[in-house]
């Protein structure tokens, strides 16, 4: 029987990029499945009509989500299967983790200051993911898997 699949968020960021390192390792070893899944979400502004979108030349958020896979699956010794999820982080990582043997995430993503322990998304999962889930921080106190 072949091991429960190991999800890996990525946005870019440093900590993500060491999430992927460390989930990789762990699927190396144990032959687990490994998913990475980039979120996007098209940001909305308040104004006189409710929510809107705000017009940004040249913003694509899915293009960026999918560049971000990409440079996911080249840090990867491993075969890598590629999620573009739309919405809220914290939600679409929940949904993406459902069934998975463990939800893999850095400390702190994109949007979080760079002294913040634990980001916004990293809580939110950690509160209502339905699996384990491991978080992954950068620097000296990272430990290996």
């Amino acid at each position: 029987m072949q091991p429960g699949r190991i999800v890996v968020g990525v946005d870019g960021s440093a900590p993500a990029r060491a999430a992927v390192r460390w989930a990789a390792g762990l699927a190396g070893r144990t032959g687990a499945p490994l998913e990475a899944v980039a979120v996007w979400d098209f940001p909305c502004l308040f104004g006189e009509h409710g929510l809107v979108p705000p017009a940004l030349d040249g913003f694509e958020p899915e293009r960026r989500a999918a560049e971000i896979l990409d440079e996911a699956a080249a840090d990867c010794a491993l075969p890598l299967r590629r999620r573009l999820k739309a919405g809220p982080p914290g939600p679409a990582l929940v949904a993406a983790a459902d069934g998975a043997a463990l939800l893999v995430l850095g400390n702190r993503g994109r949007g979080s200051p760079p002294d913040a322990p634990l980001g916004t998304v990293a809580q939110y999962c950690l509160h209502h993911a339905a699996c384990p889930v491991a978080i992954v921080r950068t620097g000296p106190e990272r430990l290996s898997p």
